[in-house]
């Protein structure tokens, strides 16, 4: 079943941003366009690469109105650690959402069971809690934060432009197309 549609699951978790704890609710994310990135966990390998990629873009997110949200099921306590003990990961803007109990991570249809951590899925939310768009790696696989902007910024021109749709590579400026019977077998 997919969870294009769907709303996010409501939670309350603790969290680690910029330097403090802090707890974060489906509730406070909503108003705003919101990308969740779960990851398998903290002190891994691919990990630091990819959430480093979104920290040299968050300024990017921020600018279009999104929140970047980075999820694992590591307690808030690990991401600070974590934070403390790498560069990259200490360059962090973005809230690191913790999910020890997995509630979250289940939510989204991301947990591997058995072995307590979450798939790399990436999330892209609208302002009313509605997944958009999404796309879930096997955990050897790295993500491109250009990727994900690209994503969130075609979503949110879609929405704000009901009758047109954003074609393959398309980026804000380039052109769009409308829908029509004068389309079909054209492209």
């Amino acid at each position: 079943m997919s969870l294009i549609g769907t709303h996010v699951v409501d939670y309350k978790v603790q969290g680690y941003q910029a330097g403090d704890f802090k707890e974060f609710t489906a509730e406070a994310a909503k108003g705003k366009w919101a990308v969740y990135v779960f990851y398998p966990a903290d002190f891994t390998f691919v990990c630091p690469t990819e959430l480093g990629d979104l920290a040299d873009k968050y300024e990017q997110f921020k600018e279009i109105g999104c929140e970047v949200y980075s999820v694992s099921t590591d307690t808030h306590f690990v991401h600070k650690a974590w934070a403390d003990a790498s560069e990259t990961i200490g360059k962090i803007k973005y809230p690191m959402l913790a999910d020890p109990t997995g509630k979250l991570t289940r939510g989204f249809d991301v947990m591997i069971e058995e072995e307590g951590m979450a798939l790399r899925g990436s999330f892209v939310v609208n302002p009313e809690g509605v997944i958009k768009a999404y796309e879930i790696h096997d955990n050897g696989i790295g993500r491109d934060a250009d990727e994900l902007l690209r994503k969130v910024q075609a979503a949110q021109f879609v929405a704000a432009h009901g009758d047109q749709v954003c074609p393959a590579k398309w980026k804000p400026g380039q052109e769009t197309l409308t829908p029509s019977l004068d389309l079909v077998g054209k492209l």
